[in-house]
């Protein structure tokens, strides 16, 4: 909507309204936009090229307030293509809306260009200042990303009726990624998930046995 459309439909004021509250979607105080965030984010993850798409991992997990000794941890290797695949012993897990919580770990989910992405007021994690995204559109219902305000590596994702905490930030060919979470009930004194990632190899092809 031009300014002379927005004047004589709507006149003045309720025009500088309107356009206030739009920025304030694409702007935060910080003066960033949305493409900034995205930008300063992918390039703390390696930059545009080296994010992960296709690759395997290696994972450990407990359930619980207060997870086991790690050797009695839960284990599993699993090939991921996000949001689409999530293969493991060599079937895909379907439905499993874990491949989104996936997809916006690697970031894929900010690259979509189908992802409406909204600046939301700035929190803190650990102590730290955090940006926040909220993406809407590919994921249903809208996810907040929190980035670290100094770094911009992921820190938090809020989605559903969970809190997804990441720390232990690590780097492999090229690509930087958060491996450990602690996933919280909204609400909750205590998480009631652990995850590691133990390795993870970036794959060039799909392995043998795989389909699409």
């Amino acid at each position: 909507m031009n300014g002379s459309v927005c004047r004589v439909f709507l006149g003045r004021s309720v025009c500088v309204l309107l356009w206030l509250l739009l920025g304030a979607a694409a702007w935060g105080q910080d003066g960033q936009t949305v493409a900034d965030v995205v930008e300063r984010a992918v390039q703390a993850a390696g930059g545009r090229e080296k994010l992960l798409v296709l690759f395997r991992m290696e994972e450990r997990y407990s359930s619980g307030a207060v997870p086991g000794a790690v050797e009695k941890w839960s284990r599993r290797v699993s090939v991921l293509e996000a949001p689409k695949y999530w293969w493991v012993d060599g079937r895909d897990r379907g439905s499993e809306p874990a491949k989104y919580d996936v997809w916006a770990w690697t970031l894929g989910l900010l690259r979509d260009g189908g992802t409406v992405l909204e600046r939301q007021s700035g929190s803190e994690e650990s102590g730290r200042a955090t940006v926040v995204l909220r993406a809407s559109g590919t994921v249903q219902p809208a996810m907040d990303l929190h980035f670290d305000a100094q770094t911009y590596r992921l820190v938090r994702l809020d989605w559903r009726d969970d809190i997804y905490r990441f720390s232990d930030w690590r780097e492999h060919d090229g690509a930087g990624y958060q491996a450990k979470t602690v996933i919280w009930k909204k609400g909750a004194s205590q998480p009631w998930f652990h995850h590691d990632v133990v390795r993870l190899e970036r794959l060039r092809e799909l392995p043998a046995g795989l389909v699409r």
